[in-house]
C-alpha cells in the first residue's frame, strides 16, 4: 500500500478484559467506536498500553480483527508490533497486514538493548521486508533503546518508515529531529503531558493514552494547539495535566483503565502480573481522576476550536 502521512490524535487503545482476564472484544469495539465518534484521526491497537506482551498470538489476532470491524474504514488502523526476534516481528507484520492493519507502531527488540548500529538495522529490515507503513516507537525510558536523530537520518531512504513516536521525555528532541531530518518523518508526541509544548515545536500528531478516557477534551486540546490558540489550549491543558501525568507512570495501564472506568464505565481489569489498584494508591489515582472530571464539568461551554 502507499504510505500516507499520518496526522492528528491516534489513541493507544487499551485492550478490554473481563475479570477472569479473558478478552472482552465487545467492550474493546465499543471503546474504539467511542473514540472515532469523538473525532480521533486514527487508532492504534496492541500498543504497550494494550498489554501486547501479555497476550497470546491468537488473542492479538482477535483484537485486530475486532478492531477492523469496529473501525469500519473510518480512520487508519495501526497495530503495535512488539517482539524479541526479527523473524517473529516480520511474521507478525505480514500477518497483521492480512488481518486488516494499515500500519504498524514498531517497538525495538523488547528483550535486548540494541546498540545504534543494531537499532538502525532492526528498523531498516522491518521497513524493507514488510509492506505496511511504520511508526517507530521511540521510548528509551522503558526499553533502553534510543532511536536518535542520527539513526533516523540513516533510515531516511527506507520509504515505509514514515513516522516516529517521540517519547524520550526531552522536549528538545522534537527540534533536533527536524534539524537532522527536515520533514522526512512525521513526528508524533508520545507523552501526554508534553502535548502543548510538542505542538508548539511542530509535531503533527499525538499518540495518546489518556485520550481513551477524555477523548473529546483531548481532541479539542490538540485542535486548539494546532490552530495556534494557545491561551485557550493552556486553560484546558492545565485541567488535564494532572491526569496526563498518570500516563508516564509504570502503572499507566492500570491508571488509564481506571480512568476509563470512572469516565464511561469501561472494565478496568488487566492481565497479570498487573493487578487492580488497591488502598492508598487507588485512592490517590481516583482523587486525580475525579478532580479532573469535576474541573471539566465546571468549564464554560467549550467554544469551537476551529
Amino acid at each position: 500500500m502507499t504510505a500516507t502521512r499520518w496526522t492528528g490524535v491516534f489513541p493507544a487503545v487499551t485492550t478490554k478484559l473481563k475479570q477472569d482476564e479473558s478478552l472482552d472484544l465487545a467492550a474493546t469495539q465499543a471503546s474504539i467506536d467511542r473514540l472515532i465518534q469523538n473525532g480521533v484521526s486514527g487508532v492504534i491497537v496492541l500498543p504497550m498500553l494494550g498489554e501486547n506482551a501479555s497476550l497470546t498470538a491468537a488473542e492479538r489476532e482477535q483484537v485486530i480483527l475486532a478492531a477492523k470491524e469496529a473501525v469500519a474504514g473510518r480512520v487508519p488502523l495501526l497495530s503495535g508490533l512488539a517482539h524479541v526476534a526479527m523473524q517473529d516481528a516480520l511474521g507478525s507484520a505480514r500477518h497483521y497486514e492480512k488481518l486488516g492493519a494499515q500500519g504498524l507502531m514498531a517497538f525495538p527488540s523488547i528483550a535486548y538493548k540494541t546498540d545504534p548500529r543494531e537499532t538502525a538495522q532492526w528498523y531498516r529490515t522491518l521497513g524493507t521486508e514488510c509492506g505496511l507503513p511504520i511508526m517507530i516507537y521511540n521510548n528509551p525510558i522503558a526499553y533502553g533503546v534510543d532511536v536518535t536523530p542520527a539513526i533516523l537520518n540513516e533510515l531516511a531512504d527506507v520509504k515505509n518508515i514514515v513516522c516516529v513516536k517521540e517519547e524520550t521525555g526531552d522536549i528538545r528532541r522534537v527540534t533536533d529531529i527536524y534539524n537532522a531530518c527536515g520533514d522526512r518523518f512525521s513526528v508524533f508526541c508520545g507523552v501526554d503531558d508534553l502535548l502543548l509544548e510538542s505542538v508548539a515545536l511542530g509535531v503533527t500528531g499525538w499518540v495518546s493514552g489518556m485520550t481513551n478516557a477524555f477523548v473529546s477534551e483531548c481532541v479539542e486540546l490538540y485542535t486548539l494547539c494546532q490552530a495556534g490558540k494557545f491561551a485557550e489550549a493552556r486553560a484546558l491543558y492545565r485541567i488535564l495535566t494532572p491526569a496526563f501525568h498518570l500516563d508516564t507512570d509504570v502503572k499507566l495501564v492500570q491508571y488509564i483503565k481506571l480512568a476509563e472506568q470512572v469516565v464511561y464505565g469501561a472494565p478496568e481489569w488487566t492481565r497479570s502480573p498487573r493487578l487492580p489498584l488497591v488502598g492508598e494508591e487507588r485512592a490517590r489515582v481516583l482523587g486525580v481522576l475525579e478532580a479532573t472530571v469535576a474541573a471539566l464539568k465546571a468549564r464554560p461551554a467549550a467554544r469551537s476550536a476551529a
